[in-house]
């Protein structure tokens, strides 16, 4: 396996991956921008909208109608976050050319069709359909709602929002219903423009084809986005890793109807994060505390006492933060906290054995070697060093620096952990607790 990344214009760049051991290929681009209110909503539509249809194949049956013709192809907008970053684009899978009935190409009409997409989409008195923004406007805010279907990933949703209130963080990637209500034609195609003059365009190849020939395929497509921004060159993505404020930890307590509670809680990971020599640390310090079923979390809050339905750990190595999630009776609240915290102690302490920390290890090492059997999970992981501008080796090299990790460095990275708010989603008609 093969990987490039170069500079294809100004603020253009294409990563390519190289290797025989898929049967599809994929291509994507992506447009970077920062994540910011009163902008997410608009430019999360975008993609939604440029996929409706395109100046050849200006409908959606079309444009469907041609993927059928390639294969069976598949091309569909993407909208993601990662850190502060707002991730916008369409993302393709494709047969690979070596597998064709007829020894017929497919990477090349399937590039072609996603330059045209994104460079001459359906248009109407010079702008982006009314119909095609006021059904996207619809899909979006169903988006944005639908998020309070799941109430676990609601309340992480709501953990974030009020631990991260006055970053950028803190914004959703779809924006906010009211952002989504108001949108127009006129609005979507101003933030189409802004993306297509301002962005940083990352373009991702994994398939078969040689490098030349994958430049050859993108050509018309990068000639095309620098015909629209010229030799303008894209601001540097930040990521602002905020020290916890001073004070008591912050709780915030939701209600509805619910039977079954939510507790999550927010830590700053103390500036560990992609970039730095303690970034493996951070992912063994999670998996060992509650990211997999034999850690601190699973086998002692939830199995040994059975205070939590679930309990389980998570990071965010861009922005620095750690958080927990867990499912709890409303009246365990507290005992359940009390046990998360004492859990957290324990491994500040150093108290887990030689096993445990093999475990913890093992599973970080085989997420990161499993990604090279995914071809979505290469182009996420392409996609974070994109954001991050962390090149410093693919999933093979960062599961070997994981391999390296002592006890110690895992304990400090524990000492450096600060809960920064809690999150509770309670019931109707229990006031009395929080």
């Amino acid at each position: 396996m093969d990987v490039i990344r170069e500079p294809l214009a100004p603020g253009v760049f294409l990563t390519a991956i190289r290797t025989g051991k898929f049967k599809s290929a994929t291509l994507s681009a992506t447009f970077l921008t920062p994540l910011e209110r009163g902008r997410a909503s608009a430019n999360a539509a975008v993609p939604f909208i440029l996929r409706r249809g395109c100046r050849e194949w200006p409908t959606m049956e079309a444009v469907s109608a041609r993927l059928d013709e390639l294969y069976g192809g598949m091309l569909e907008p993407t909208v993601r976050s990662k850190g502060e970053t707002q991730c916008l684009g369409l993302i393709g899978s494709f047969l690979d050319d070596p597998y064709t009935l007829e020894g017929e190409s497919v990477l090349e009409p399937a590039a072609g069709l996603l330059a045209q997409l994104l460079l001459e989409p359906a248009t109407q008195e010079g702008i982006f359909r009314p119909d095609y923004v006021d059904g996207e406007r619809d899909n979006l805010l169903l988006a944005i709602r639908a998020q309070m279907n799941d109430k676990r990933q609601y309340a992480t949703l709501r953990l974030i929002q009020e631990m991260c209130r006055t970053e950028a963080y803190g914004v959703d990637r779809y924006g906010a219903e009211e952002e989504a209500a108001a949108l127009t034609p006129q609005s979507a195609w101003e933030a189409y423009q802004e993306l297509l003059a301002s962005a940083q365009v990352e373009l991702h190849y994994c398939g078969s084809a040689d490098l030349q020939r994958v430049r050859q395929v993108l050509a018309p497509l990068v000639e095309g986005l620098r015909a629209r921004r010229g030799e303008r060159t894209p601001a540097a993505l930040r990521c602002a890793v905020v020290d916890r404020p001073q004070g008591p930890v912050r709780t915030v307590v939701d209600r509805l109807d619910v039977t079954q509670g939510k507790l999550c809680m927010g830590f700053r990971a103390g500036g560990a994060r992609i970039g730095r020599e303690d970034y493996p640390a951070l992912l063994v310090f999670n998996a060992l505390y509650g990211g997999t079923a034999t850690s601190k979390l699973f086998l002692n809050v939830r199995e040994k006492l059975s205070l939590c339905y679930y309990a389980s750990a998570s990071t965010d190595p861009v922005k620095s933060l750690c958080a927990v999630s867990s499912g709890v009776e409303f009246d365990r609240m507290d005992q359940a906290q009390e046990e998360i915290l004492t859990q957290l102690e324990a491994v500040r302490a150093g108290a887990f054995t030689d096993e445990e920390l093999k475990s913890a290890k093992q599973a970080v090492i085989h997420s990161f070697k499993s990604a090279l059997d995914s071809r979505s999970r290469l182009e996420q992981f392409y996609l974070t060093a994109a954001v991050t501008g962390v090149w410093d080796g693919g999933p093979e090299e960062t599961a070997r620096r994981v391999e390296s990790v002592t006890a110690q460095e895992v304990v400090r990275i524990a000492q450096g952990i600060e809960l920064d708010t809690v999150y509770r989603l309670m019931g109707k008609g229990d006031e009395d607790r929080a």
